[in-house]
């Protein structure tokens, strides 16, 4: 699959880069990160302009993030009762609910740059939550902006050794994860050791 989209980028430029952003925003698993970086070392060639690619990977990210939103949004009570079992189940996408509530702007903001598996559940749940459209796109936006910033120019920079720059961006993504996972275990375990001990 990164072989075919590769050479779609190679290909077709623009309007690639454009189609595969906004489809992985909306959830299909598709390899984003390296898409952008490929494209900062396509603009180091000189193939695309700098803020054209950053311009055109932004709109695409907003509008998948945005149609995600949306499905949560409308589709969200019976979305939930018929793919539950696939989301994890009710007790689970009420826990989601709830993240998406207390983390809110800051959430959607880290999921688009720092933690990207998350991205596209955040978009769900947020939709779910009902969370403030307009609150939901500033912060999209913003985030969206600096990950596609982020990413290109680093392709740009290291335009010679962009698979190991994927590589090194994806072991970090995960060792973030890793880490949060471990907050909140923690935090879970010394709540249940401080009740248990009232």
């Amino acid at each position: 699959m990164r072989e075919e989209i590769l050479a779609a980028l190679a290909q077709y430029g623009s309007p690639a880069l454009f189609a595969v952003v906004t489809i992985a925003s909306i959830g299909v698993p598709l390899p984003v990160s390296l898409l952008l970086i490929v494209t900062g070392s396509l603009v180091a060639q000189g193939v695309m302009p700098l803020w054209w690619a950053i311009a055109l990977a932004c709109a695409g990210s907003v509008i998948g993030d945005q149609i995600g939103y949306a499905i949560g949004r409308w589709g969200g009570t019976r979305l939930v009762s018929r793919f539950g079992g696939m989301l994890g189940g009710p007790e689970r996408m009420a826990k989601a609910e709830a993240h998406a509530r207390r983390w809110g702007g800051p959430g959607v903001f880290l999921s688009r740059w720092l933690v990207t598996p998350l991205g596209s559940v955040i978009n769900l749940t947020s939709g779910i939550a009902e969370y403030p459209w307009m609150r939901f796109l500033l912060w999209d936006v913003l985030g969206e902006a600096l990950g596609a910033a982020l990413y290109i120019v680093l392709g740009w920079i290291f335009s010679d050794r962009v698979l190991e720059l994927d590589a090194a961006l994806g072991d970090f993504t995960w060792m973030i994860l890793a880490l949060l996972a471990a907050v909140v275990l923690g935090w879970m375990l010394w709540k249940y050791l401080r009740t248990k001990r009232d």
